[in-house]
């Protein structure tokens, strides 16, 4: 019988930070499966590296373990650091911790614990049961931040949602005209297309459609993927006004754009059942208000430019509050500088 420790080493924290950094090699490409990175060490050696990278394909414990055979190398007796706890069930590949409990080894790091009910503390209490010494929270933020979407949908019922938006320094999105190409600078626009690779779908809303006409995939060159075999999230158009005829809109010609006309806490249901677990808003003041204002937004990404546009403008969120007790708080977790323009990562309070 095996043991789940508690403490942990500066040793632990490094391998971890290793491990993560091998999950975020499929950042892109796993959906709607976690990103999920490994590392196996051995007499404070680096003998098998691994991760998942996509749906279908083996877990990053198997590459990991594949990568020290290739090598030449024995596992008996190894340290396996992995950042979300291996999986206990049979899926579209078998159990991970079979495979590790299988391979000899004698201790598993784990980062994150799986809020997946078919996993969740069941991968560990198998690597225990056969005799595997088991550590479980080192660099626990970092791991967790990589699949915040996949372990908030297991947790909520509801996708993690995004809400991007790009305005002035006076909040403001848009001229009076609907004019709004482009308040931000090339570095936001490229900022933005790693937000929508990281999505399963982008929600916008029909007002953004008839007047801007915007493709919302990914194209970006430089995220270092194979943009014909890539797949695009899925776009979702709210249109509650009945404003979308038959016009010759980008997002139109795609078979899998999902009109929606329907209450937007059923929308998030139905992208959960879908398994989009990462949801990406771009759409104007009055349905990110109407989000913001339903207490539907987890994040906030903000991309704001140097400039001015003044009051006869589109203001950024378009809702209805009445008292300064209504104030809808959000935490600042993050900002950087992208060109001329600063992005704010805001989280809710």
């Amino acid at each position: 019988m095996g043991s789940i420790i508690n403490h942990h080493t500066s040793a632990d924290v490094y391998y971890m930070s290793l491990a993560i950094s091998e999950a975020k090699k499929g950042c892109f490409t796993t959906r709607p499966n976690p990103n999920v990175g490994c590392v196996i060490v051995k007499n404070n050696l680096i003998i098998g590296r691994g991760f998942h990278p996509k749906a279908g394909l083996p877990h990053a414990e198997v590459y990991a373990l594949k990568d020290a055979q290739d090598q030449g190398h024995d596992v008996t007796g190894a340290t396996v650091y992995v950042t979300l706890e291996p999986c206990s069930h049979v899926g579209r590949t078998p159990p991970c911790a079979d495979a590790l409990i299988k391979s000899g080894i004698a201790r598993v790091v784990i980062a994150c614990m799986d809020a997946n009910l078919l996993v969740c503390g069941n991968g560990v209490k198998k690597l225990v049961d056969a005799g595997i010494d088991v550590s479980v929270g080192v660099c626990q933020e970092e791991a967790y931040a990589l699949n915040v979407g996949f372990l908030t949908a297991m947790k909520r019922g509801r996708p993690y949602v995004r809400l991007k938006m790009a305005m002035s320094l006076d909040g403001r999105i848009a001229m009076q005209g609907g004019e709004s190409q482009w308040i931000t600078g090339d570095d936001a626009r490229e900022d933005v297309q790693r937000l929508r690779a990281r999505s399963g779908a982008i929600i916008t809303g029909s007002g953004t459609v008839i007047a801007d006409n915007p493709s919302l995939n990914v194209r970006s060159a430089t995220l270092g993927l194979d943009l014909s075999s890539f797949s695009q999230p899925r776009i979702v158009i709210v249109d509650r006004r009945n404003r979308l005829g038959r016009g010759d809109y980008k997002v139109l010609q795609r078979e899998d754009t999902l009109i929606w006309r329907k209450d937007l806490h059923e929308l998030l249901r139905w992208l959960h059942h879908d398994q989009c677990y990462d949801v990406l808003i771009e759409a104007g003041g009055r349905l990110a208000g109407a989000f913001i204002e339903e207490d539907l937004v987890d994040e906030l990404v903000i991309y704001q430019a140097p400039c001015v546009l003044g009051v006869k403008t589109h203001a950024a969120f378009e809702m209805c509050l009445t008292q300064l007790s209504e104030q809808k708080r959000f935490r600042l977790v993050s900002h950087e500088r992208l060109g001329m323009d600063l992005k704010l990562v805001l989280v809710r309070s």
